[in-house]
């Protein structure tokens, strides 16, 4: 049984690893490619037509659909005024800097002023706008089905800046166009201090013949990988729900909407309706293999006012952050739900949260973990030492067990039987040496989930050489060492601890067994070489703690 308990959690150990060592990496291509800057040829690929339903569904990879000809009430100019030429719209806070453009008021980049892309203290803020004009963020579409593309209209500011200083609380920036037929569009943009959240309000007069939608142009803000989910999601009456496409492929929603976004593992653009949450529809289209995903948000509300002098609103939240969990939950609308750790997400989550107290408490997220393995150590102590009594007990068993085998070999039911009576004589279950393994290995996974995929580990220093504990450690000596880099301490400190703990601990196994079992820490040494650096200080604090208290039982335990 101890035999197959611990196969169990080596072949675990292993699926968990394969994760790390055949990730997919592919660097995204250059924004430059598949970005076509010509009208015609932006027109030719319009989104599909979604037929709303409002008891809300969701139609997957449809193909070739029918588009609906635009409304010919409608005109969009396709000159700009004379002697006008578009300018760049800078608005910058605390947190963030935003461009936005006039031609067709969308947004061409947003840098983030807390979180870089590498260590480096030169390297850039993270964008999280991945895309080059006419496809940006934040554009209109008009008429039934979006394809009165306004991304090439002329938008004229209110402002040539925005700064948002230490006395202001919020800001506002309106772009304003002039279409055909005396339709004005308005969009205004409210900034606000200290938050990544922005309000959004579109006004839409003098027209009742369209709806009004919202696209997030975007592509996967870091290097596609086969394991880790990168692209539009959105959260409707059914949950949360990623959208996974082909190029070429569609899918489109209608119903009750809290957000749709588009994010990878630590950031995140959604767009929240303000209004009733439905009918809101949805329709997700991924252009070319580049990963270039267009997502158009529909309000699908009944238009108000007369035919003259109708007018139609859209009001969103928008959010453009870290998917900070904390920072989600007070914002509201579901959104913290846009962090989902898998299977292992009703532990997880308890996980970080703990981290995150500890690391207010310590200010370091390496001693948040070393004090979140305590804790950990600490409630499956009592297993752990009930086990480890009961290992000590099934070794000085060994000898009788020996006899009974060797007396009723051939007579495998009377050995049973025999070997039951041995065990409740001295009060030991077979069994009980794999629990605490057992139990460990689902708070192993939502550890290794949390470590992985939380934006609080992201570039999170420990000490020494240890600088981001959401990488592998390395220690670098001068001289480039194939594959690895540098040295990797900690692993090997986690190789060394587990050989000691195994020596240590008492087993009932063969020697065939055994010399088998010896093997275990040079590979799971070379399993967690490419583990994250904070999950290695996990298993190695815990090790040692294990190795403690096996100590105490080998001396004090009877």
């Amino acid at each position: 049984m101890e035999m197959r308990s611990i196969l169990a959690i080596v072949l675990s150990i292993i699926v968990l690893a394969g994760y790390q060592y055949f990730f997919v990496k592919t660097p995204p291509p250059s924004l430059d490619s598949n970005v076509t800057q010509t009208n015609s040829t932006h027109a030719a690929e319009k989104p599909a037509v979604t037929t709303p339903n409002t008891e809300g569904n969701a139609s997957r990879h449809s193909r070739h659909p029918e588009e609906t000809p635009a409304s010919p009430s409608l005109s969009v100019p396709t000159a700009l005024p004379a002697g006008v030429t578009p300018r760049d719209i800078t608005v910058e806070t605390g947190l963030y800097k935003m461009v936005f453009s006039e031609m067709g008021a969308g947004l061409k980049q947003c840098l983030l002023k807390a979180y870089r892309v590498s260590l480096s203290p030169d390297s850039p803020y993270q964008d999280l706008v991945k895309v080059k004009p006419p496809r940006l963020p934040l554009v209109l579409g008009l008429g039934e089905a979006g394809n009165i593309d306004l991304s090439t209209c002329y938008f004229k500011a209110n402002k040539d800046a925005i700064k948002l200083n230490d006395g202001q609380d919020k800001a506002s920036l309106t772009f304003t166009a002039r279409l055909g037929n005396g339709t004005r569009v308005t969009k205004t943009f409210i900034f606000h201090k200290n938050t990544y959240w922005v309000d959004m309000k579109v006004a839409v007069n003098g027209t009742t013949s369209t709806s009004t939608s919202l696209y997030l142009y975007n592509r996967p803000y870091q290097p596609k990988s086969r394991y880790i989910f990168s692209g539009p999601s959105y959260y409707g009456q059914d949950g949360r729900k990623e959208i996974k496409l082909d190029p070429g492929e569609t899918e489109s929603y209608t119903g009750t909407l809290d957000w749709v976004a588009y994010g990878d593992n630590y950031f995140m653009t959604a767009v929240i309706p303000m209004a009733p949450k439905g009918p809101w529809g949805i329709h997700a289209e991924k252009k070319d293999k580049s990963g270039l995903t267009a997502i158009r948000v529909t309000d699908l509300r009944p238009v108000s006012g007369s035919s003259a002098t109708g007018m139609r609103n859209l009001d969103v939240g928008l959010y453009f952050g870290p998917k900070e969990i904390d920072r989600l939950k007070a914002l509201g609308h579901n959104l913290s739900k846009a962090i989902n750790f898998g299977w292992f997400d009703p532990i997880a989550k308890p996980l970080l949260y703990l981290l995150k107290i500890f690391y207010r408490v310590v200010h370091n997220y390496g001693v948040a973990i070393i004090v979140l393995t305590v804790l950990i150590k600490l409630a499956f102590w009592p297993l752990a030492h009930k086990s480890a009594r009961s290992m000590k007990t099934m070794q000085k068993l060994q000898p009788k067990m020996a006899k009974l085998k060797e007396k009723y070999g051939d007579d495998k039911e009377r050995l049973n039987k025999e070997l039951m009576q041995l065990y409740r004589t001295y009060k030991v279950n077979p069994m009980s040496g794999c629990l605490p393994m057992l139990f460990q290995i689902p708070v192993f996974f939502a550890l290794y989930r949390v470590l992985l995929r939380a934006i609080e580990l992201r570039h999170a220093p420990f000490a020494l050489w240890i600088n981001d504990l959401s990488a592998p450690d390395r220690l670098m000596i001068g001289v480039h060492i194939p594959y690895l880099g540098g040295i990797p301490v900690l692993t090997l400190l986690m190789g060394v601890s587990m050989y000691f703990q195994q020596k240590m601990s008492p087993s009932s196994l063969d020697p065939t067994q055994a010399k088998m079992m010896q093997m275990l820490p040079i590979v799971f040494t070379f399993m967690f070489i490419n583990f994250p650096s904070g999950l290695v200080l996990y298993w190695l604090v815990n090790n040692i703690l294990s190795i403690v208290q096996q100590y105490y039982v080998n001396k004090f335990t009877d």
